[in-house]
């Protein structure tokens, strides 16, 4: 009987001896946060005594400017007489110019019938019939614009640029995915080129190369092949052990290796990136325009000077379909590794590569004796126009005396003032120390100590380069574009993942928006809000909205069916199933979407300077205009270490993820 009542009090005792411990085993981010309160009754003292508290101290800061300061004018003087400007540089830059200039050649020489036939044969071979269309009509559609000659020297860049990008690419690639010691040192590298703005590019080129299509070629170059360089090593690095283990046994050199399976069996990858390559050249392309790269771009650049809608949105289609086209073609390209043939037999493989070519040559010698090299001036539609029309009406009846919201310059004031000022004035009134804390809170929270470790290291560079003030200025945008775009990105994902009607009638939509350059979002918010820093915010949630949606509605709709039907069968309702069951199972979804949102909007934020959003943007802009390599490479550089630590916040760790899993 003593026995029997002995048996439940012992475990009680233990228990109550244990619980703190296991309930903080069981809640390991409440762990973390009580062992970083602790370190930080002991460390906030010291600190605060020494350095106070406010803004980052100036003890703490590194006066770049000097140095940066004598490079420019090492650069500026040495420019036009040194040998490395001459012998190098010079050729470099001639190469560039010879080889657009003769590809563009290539392009008229075809004429715009030519031309045209080409983009559908190449993607009739890849993809069919009906992206062959596509590609016919997206170039017929941009002659009808009145924009082909842009449209070539567009198309020319990007030849030229996305060729260099994917040799460099695949040169790092397999040396990354070769040697693991290249590929842990050029991984930081390559983050760092992704993270940083692209604006902050073209200040070192414009020093070295001055204005011109060089200096815009090859800033395109050092922004887009990051990401063939990523995807080449992933895949090489990723090759099945057991063909691998099979090729050497069999006495393979490495060479052999490397060019009978490593390479082979990282086909799709290799796709994958040049299709990342090609979206990310046509951006920067595009972006290139403010240094001189001509064609689609400055036609957009300069619309966006004079605020002219109708003329940014006839240079902003082709642009749209350019990449539609180039974005499909590649896709499909990567779908049909090692799937069947299609088509009839007489015309797969070779047969139908030939008669491709003969079609397109024979079109563009019809054209050629026809004088045909551009598209007629007397067959096109002004755009323009009608659409200046539809934006000064709107303008006239959406910017001032709407009912109760009382218009979009009223919104743009109560957003800069209810929102935008006050998460500034805290960010800015909060001790620097404290933003530390808050960083590495919510990093370990989320990742691992190294996660947390980098995070307020990044945050402590911002401080130690002297612009902690506009960082917090730039920090406080982001989040406020970060909160409106989710609001609105999960709310129409829901309604996306819940009818299929709706996420049909999004799809083109978003395509759309994902493909239109960046400058293009700038010109109409600018027309209906003004100028300053809630019309860059505006911008960049347009801007980040479609991939929010994308990714979160893909995210909804994977959720296991059993998971549903087990809830509907218990009774659920919508709401329920929605909040207790496809919200906690799509929650690395969710997160991957708040990931992009953070640095597709800080993105934009800083292309935002351009129209008044001030902080980091400016800054760059700034730099950029005045050749002032201190003020922009700092503001970059502080731009990077904001976007690493707004990553590592947002994202969770593969450990992580397996922890919670």
């Amino acid at each position: 009987m003593a026995t029997a009542q002995a048996t439940p009090v012992r475990p009680a005792r233990a228990g109550a001896r244990r619980g703190p411990l296991a309930a903080l085993r069981e809640r390991p981010a409440a762990g973390k946060l009580l062992l970083l309160a602790l370190a930080a009754v002991i460390l906030v003292p010291l600190v605060h005594s020494r350095w106070g508290g406010g803004i980052w101290p100036d003890a703490l800061t590194a006066d770049l400017s000097a140095p940066l300061g004598e490079v420019t004018d090492w650069i500026v003087s040495n420019r036009d007489n040194h040998p490395l400007f001459l012998y190098f540089f010079g050729h470099i830059s001639n190469a560039v110019v010879l080889s657009v200039r003769g590809v563009y050649l290539v392009l008229l020489a075809f004429g715009w019938a030519g031309v045209t036939v080409l983009a559908a044969a190449v993607a009739w071979r890849v993809a069919g019939i009906r992206l062959a269309l596509t590609a016919a009509v997206s170039f017929l559609v941009c002659g009808l614009l009145g924009m082909w000659v842009p449209t070539m020297q567009t198309l020319a860049l990007m030849v030229v640029a996305v060729l260099a990008s994917v040799v460099l690419g695949l040169l790092l690639g397999l040396a990354a995915g070769l040697s693991d010691r290249t590929f842990r040192v050029l991984r930081p590298v390559l983050d760092t080129m992704q993270v940083l703005p692209a604006f902050a590019y073209l200040l070192p080129v414009v020093l070295i190369f001055g204005i011109g299509v060089p200096g815009a070629v090859l800033a395109t170059v050092v922004y887009a092949a990051p990401p063939m360089a990523r995807l080449t090593a992933l895949g090489l690095r990723g090759a099945d052990g057991g063909v691998m283990e099979a090729v050497a046994s069999l006495g393979a050199t490495g060479r052999q290796r490397l060019l009978t399976a490593r390479l082979p069996l990282a086909r799709k990858e290799l796709l994958l990136g040049l299709n990342q390559t090609i979206m990310m050249a046509l951006s920067m392309a595009v972006i290139a325009s403010v240094i001189g790269a001509g064609g689609l771009g400055d036609r957009v650049y300069q619309a966006l000077s004079s605020v002219d809608v109708g003329a940014a949105l006839a240079a902003g289609i082709p642009i749209v379909l350019l990449a539609v086209v180039l974005d499909r073609t590649t896709e499909a390209a990567g779908r049909r590794i090692g799937a069947e043939p299609t088509g009839p037999a007489l015309l797969r493989g070779w047969r139908g590569w030939t008669l491709a070519a003969v079609v397109t040559a024979a079109v563009a010698f019809v054209g050629r004796l026809t004088d045909g090299r551009v598209w007629p001036e007397d067959v096109t539609v002004a755009i323009a126009g009608p659409v200046n029309t539809a934006k000064d009406w709107m303008v006239d009846h959406l910017y001032t005396g709407v009912p109760v919201v009382g218009g979009t310059a009223d919104l743009a004031s109560h957003f800069t003032s209810g929102v935008l000022n006050p998460l500034r004035s805290g960010l800015t009134g909060l001790p620097w120390w404290s933003v530390l804390l808050i960083v590495a809170a919510l990093a370990w929270t989320i990742g691992t100590w190294r996660t947390a470790a980098t995070a307020v290291l990044a945050m402590a560079a911002i401080g130690v380069l002297g612009v902690w003030e506009p960082s917090m200025d730039t920090l406080s945008q982001v989040l406020a574009a970060v909160a409106v775009t989710l609001v609105l990105g999960f709310g129409i994902a829901i309604g996306a993942a819940r009818s299929e009607r709706l996420e049909r009638l999004l799809r083109p939509v978003l395509d759309v928006f994902q493909t239109m350059p960046q400058f293009v979002y700038l010109i109409p918010v600018v027309a209906l809000f003004g100028v300053g820093r809630a019309p860059a915010a505006a911008a960049a949630v347009v801007y980040a909205l479609p991939a929010v949606v994308r990714i979160t509605t893909q995210g909804l709709r994977g959720v296991d069916p059993a998971a549903m039907e087990c809830a509907r069968s218990l009774g659920a309702t919508p709401g329920q199933q929605l909040r207790q069951v496809q919200i906690p199972l799509a929650r690395p979804s969710l997160l991957l979407a708040v990931n992009q949102a953070v640095v597709l909007v800080l993105a934009v934020v800083i292309i935002g300077g351009l129209v008044g959003s001030g902080a980091l943007g400016y800054d760059v802009v700034f730099g950029l205009a005045q050749g002032d390599l201190a003020t922009g490479l700092v503001a970059g550089a502080a731009i990077v270490c904001l976007g690493l630590m707004l990553d590592r916040v947002t994202q969770p760790t593969t450990r992580r993820q397996r922890q919670e899993s």
